[in-house]
């Protein structure tokens, strides 16, 4: 069995370091913009809690997507007045 080595940063190719750069942009703004809603939306607009939901929104990619899969209350439709 080959053991893998961690590459250095210096070690990696243009490309790759490009990848992890928009990786990390990705995941970050996947977690702000969770902790934003979980902030800004009322407790009863959300399933669970706010605390679970914020610290599931740290665990990277899986938490800010489970969260506006399913932690938000999908809230009816508002019907436009028919003229």
């Amino acid at each position: 069995m080959i053991a893998m080595r961690r590459k250095k940063w210096s070690e990696l190719s243009g490309p790759a370091k490009a990848g992890v750069v928009l990786m990390t942009l990705i995941q970050f703004g996947l977690l702000f913009a969770a902790l934003a809603d979980i902030r800004r939306r009322p407790a009863a607009e959300i399933n669970g809690s706010k605390v679970m939901w914020t610290g599931l929104a740290f665990v990277n990619f899986v938490g800010p997507i489970a969260y506006f899969v399913k932690g938000r209350k999908r809230l009816p439709a508002a019907t436009e007045p028919v003229a």
